[in-house]
């Protein structure tokens, strides 16, 4: 999609809690309510004035969420509702079709992102054939109709490792260098963070010692390793699962104008993509390059970059295959350091890329957010800084 640039207002994000953490206790609709009051406050916007939620979410396993958010938000009953499913994809997806929603006239004013209570989740069970048989409990669903196509992802990082001989030690030390960033930068991501009871932070990031890390467990072995060269991947090379929501509020220039309010940067244009589905977290990097030849920019045109890297080898992999300057992806800690909220994880980097455009010297900086998902399927969107 590449329709005309859209208007952002504001945006702002949960902490990312580890599942279990302080978090625990909040379904979706519970973790995104805050920021909508959050984002309303801050534009001196009455709740009556948005038409629309458009929510991305993966593990909740029907309903939907972005109606439950916009009643428990005080919207008016009449504004849409829309819950989208892409998996690791649906927060950034969801500010896409938000976008979709304004440049098309369906909509003036939405807020878009993504929700996800991973400690909420509900129990997964097939249901039996027959009544005499038991239910089967399941972890995750199939994301490709072939098996021997639809791999762990756990796996699919470990054997992509060995494909491109991406050693342990260099996952590792990339995982110790994101958490390093993700601490020093824990004043400015405060900005970005609306607080909730008993946590103001992102509470994973750590200070992480090599000695210590290369003792940890491996999580995943390459399922052909070749003799003397050691790809596993860590657990600490892993984005651990999460609770968490981001959400940013959108507005057509109409609505600006009635409204009073003042865009802080502009949603240019975005992708979504398929690719194999055995090598999922290549997708990321398609998608980041389709859009960049869409708008006509090249990877030096973009200032700073914010990956959902799941995987530190998709991480090092990632900034390989863009040739772009490492230190500007992903400059104050990933998702490798922060936490995987699946259906949302795309919207924080959405904002995680907001805020920091809104830090440059340069008050037109273009900026790019990815993320890949399960089943072969990789999101990207670029957004432009309005700071004067």
């Amino acid at each position: 999609m590449n329709a005309a640039a859209i208007p952002v207002i504001a945006w702002a994000r949960s902490p990312v809690a580890a599942v279990g953490g302080a978090l625990a206790r909040l379904q979706p609709h519970e973790l995104a309510a805050p920021l909508v009051q959050a984002l309303l406050a801050r534009a001196n916007l009455p709740a009556a004035a948005v038409d629309a939620v458009v929510l991305g979410n993966a593990l909740g396993a029907g309903g939907n969420p972005a109606r439950m958010l916009a009643l428990a938000s005080g919207l008016r009953e009449s504004s849409a509702a829309y819950t989208v499913d892409t998996q690791c994809c649906a927060g950034l997806d969801a500010i896409t079709l938000a976008c979709g929603l304004l440049a098309s006239g369906q909509a003036r004013i939405v807020l878009a992102g993504g929700a996800e209570a991973w400690s909420r989740a509900p129990i997964r069970q097939h249901r039996p054939l027959k009544p005499q048989e038991p239910a089967i409990a399941y972890e995750r669903p199939a994301f490709a109709p072939w098996p021997e196509r639809d791999p762990d992802m756990l796996q699919a990082a470990a054997d992509h490792a060995q494909r491109i001989q991406c050693l342990r030690t260099a996952q590792d030390a990339y995982a110790i260098a994101s958490h390093g960033k993700a601490l020093a930068a824990r004043a400015e991501l405060a900005a970005e963070i609306v607080a909730f009871p008993g946590l103001d932070h992102d509470a994973y990031p750590r200070l992480l010692r090599a000695e210590r890390v290369a003792r940890m467990p491996v999580a995943a072995l390459p399922a052909m390793a070749q003799g003397g060269v050691d790809c596993a991947v860590s657990t600490v090379a892993i984005s651990p699962r999460a609770d968490g929501a981001a959400l940013l509020l959108l507005a057509t220039p109409e609505a600006c104008r009635e409204w009073g309010l003042t865009a802080r940067a502009l949603w240019r244009g975005a992708v979504s993509v398929g690719g194999a589905p055995e090598t999922p977290m290549l997708c990321a990097a398609t998608a980041a390059r389709a859009l960049l030849g869409r708008l006509g920019l090249g990877v030096q045109d973009i200032a700073r970059w914010e990956l959902h890297d799941a995987f530190a080898v998709q991480g090092l992999d990632f900034r390989a295959e863009l040739g772009m300057d490492p230190e500007l992806l992903n400059a104050q800690g990933g998702g490798l350091a922060r936490g995987h909220p699946i259906g949302a994880s795309g919207a924080v980097a959405a904002v995680r890329l907001l805020a920091q455009l809104q830090s440059l010297d340069d008050g037109a900086a273009h900026g790019l957010a990815c993320i890949a998902g399960a089943g072969g399927l990789g999101a990207a969107a670029i957004f432009q800084s309005l700071r004067a």
